[in-house]
């Protein structure tokens, strides 16, 4: 099944728009408060996920099917970092005092 070109289009936009978040994620990753520091490594993580992922599956289609293990792995990364994030917040959640 071929995918149409204006796919491949949509998958570089996708990647431009990580690609332009990335300065200001690594700016906060460079803040002295500790939790900021924290939150921002989980958003790199997630934003080299997505990059990863949109550019390995056009190169899987177009290339070759070697280039799957890109969008895989960018699959992993962003899971992992959603995973924490989410443990994260239901911690918080249940951490809140009642009043």
């Amino acid at each position: 099944m071929d995918i149409p070109d204006w796919f491949d289009w949509i998958f570089l936009g996708l990647a431009v728009w990580q690609a332009l978040a990335l300065p200001p994620i690594v700016r906060r990753t460079h803040e002295l408060d500790p939790e900021v520091r924290t939150k921002a490594r989980f958003d790199l993580l997630e934003t080299i996920g997505s990059i990863l992922l949109f550019c390995g599956m056009p190169l899987s289609q177009r290339i070759s099917e070697s280039w799957f293990w890109l969008a895989l792995a960018g699959f992993v990364l962003m899971s992992v970092g959603y995973a924490v994030k989410g443990l994260r917040l239901h911690r918080a959640r249940r951490r809140r005092p009642t009043a």
